[in-house]
């Protein structure tokens, strides 16, 4: 296995001395003596097919336009059945670090061969980036990154984070029968979770009936009793060691009792889903769930609300003005059933509507945006994104550590981006940033 993965590590550096044209100074022939000359190393195919589209080569005094695949070894040409597919008839070169076999298409073409080595710095450079225990693995070149390269590659990294966050909003649309408040709901659910929880809020929030509840969105009672009967809490057994029912429960269960005939509810979740260990009481997922309730009886999960307010001059105070989490009194003095704690006010703190609106609103709104090709609103998105203040976590104090100004949630989403995408999987060779720290001589 370990024999598999290096001989993947050298093409995969192959391809990367091929791409960034990291060549050897001296002139390229091919194993047949002519003269080589790359023009443009073409487009990276990530599917099936030759490794490189649309590449320009000059062989002696020919120009060619073609394709170009690379192998650690010539003869990988055959092991791979290429010499039998008609995806590889337009192959104009083949490259290798070990020329040990000529190669031919499946109409008999015989190639013209390149062995191509991969230069020992850069290969000295790379292991040292995988061995390293250090993050950001690159951190020593960080300083040193033109200013304009750095913004470059965030802004590159921001979008890539919000396409992806728009596919994951894609499948709750698909899930829900096209609905995009119901979307926007679910996606807020998950939010609500605050990493712990999120999967449990998100697979409740897929069973709520919201054509059905949105009969009674005027009673806050009623759609708090809903909210926590679907979450399996008000179930007798989910009430914690030691503690009695009380008399708001028992109106709530006999709400739920009511409403779940009327409705015919029974996806009820399972109280055991739910998660308690190491979070904060203010987290807790009665209470969550309590304001959940209070924001939907608001009317503050509306598609059209958070639309209009993110396309005014002050989109940034509109949308804090919408985005305000209240409860019904009993949780003022409550953490979850039967446990009374001294009367407090509860309201979404100014970092935690930041979160929401970096976690819901923005994929959301992009994914709304780019379906209806509205372009205005995509800009906006995005600008939202840069008037944001950072949000604050460990990945982004370990780039700031090594030199990287983190000033707006555009840059701490871009980073987040790059961490998980990128460093998290040793993508390094696909980094702007592991360009720089490999072709440097720091």
């Amino acid at each position: 296995m370990l024999g598999i993965f290096k001989i993947y590590t050298v093409e995969k550096l192959l391809h990367y001395v091929w791409k960034h044209k990291l060549l050897p100074l001296k002139a390229l022939l091919t194993t047949d003596g002519q003269e080589l000359e790359i023009i443009d190393p073409g487009l990276t195919n990530t599917n099936a097919g030759p490794d490189f589209f649309n590449a320009k080569i000059r062989i002696g005094e020919t120009l060619w336009a073609g394709n170009v695949e690379i192998h650690l070894k010539s003869s990988d040409w055959y092991r791979h059945g290429h010499d039998t597919d008609e995806a590889y008839d337009n192959v104009v070169l083949h490259v290798a670090s070990v020329i040990d076999s000529e190669v031919t298409t499946v109409s008999g073409k015989r190639l013209p061969q390149l062995q191509l080595d991969i230069p020992a710095d850069l290969h000295l450079r790379y292991e040292n980036l995988k061995k390293t225990e250090d993050y950001p693995r690159c951190f020593r070149i960080i300083p040193h990154i033109d200013t304009f390269k750095t913004h470059s590659w965030m802004d590159t990294l921001v979008v890539e984070r919000l396409e992806e966050r728009a596919q994951q909003v894609e499948q709750r649309l698909a899930k829900t029968q096209g609905n995009w408040e119901w979307a926007l709901f679910v996606t807020l659910a998950r939010n609500f979770g605050f990493g712990l929880n999120g999967d449990a809020f998100e697979t409740w929030a897929q069973r709520i009936p919201l054509d059905k509840t949105g009969k009674h969105r005027d009673e806050l009672f009623q759609i708090e009793a809903v909210f926590l009967g679907m979450a399996g809490l008000l179930e007798t057994a989910s009430l914690p060691n030691n503690s009695k029912a009380d008399p708001y429960f028992t109106q709530l269960q006999n709400e739920f009792a009511y409403q779940r005939r009327l409705f015919d509810l029974s996806a009820i979740m399972p109280y055991q889903q739910w998660k308690y260990l190491r979070l904060r009481p203010q987290n807790f997922p009665h209470l969550r769930l309590a304001e959940l309730a209070w924001m939907y009886h608001k009317g503050c999960v509306s598609l059209s609300r958070l639309k209009d307010a993110i396309m005014k001059d002050n989109s940034l105070d509109e949308l804090r003005q919408i985005i305000v989490a209240e409860t019904s009194p009993y949780w003022h003095e409550h953490l979850m059933f039967g446990c009374p704690i001294p009367k407090r006010t509860l309201h979404l703190s100014r970092a935690s509507q930041n979160l929401i609106i970096i976690n819901t609103v923005v994929p959301v709104l992009y994914t709304y945006a780019m379906s209806h090709n509205d372009y205005e609103l995509r800009e906006r998105v995005l600008d939202l994104l840069r008037e944001l203040p950072a949000e604050q976590n460990y990945i982004l104090r370990q780039w700031e550590a090594c030199g990287l100004k983190v000033s707006t949630a555009a840059d701490s989403q871009a980073l987040i981006q790059l961490k998980k995408q990128y460093c998290d999987r040793h993508d390094c060779l696909r980094c702007s940033f592991g360009y720089e720290y490999l072709s440097s001589k720091l």
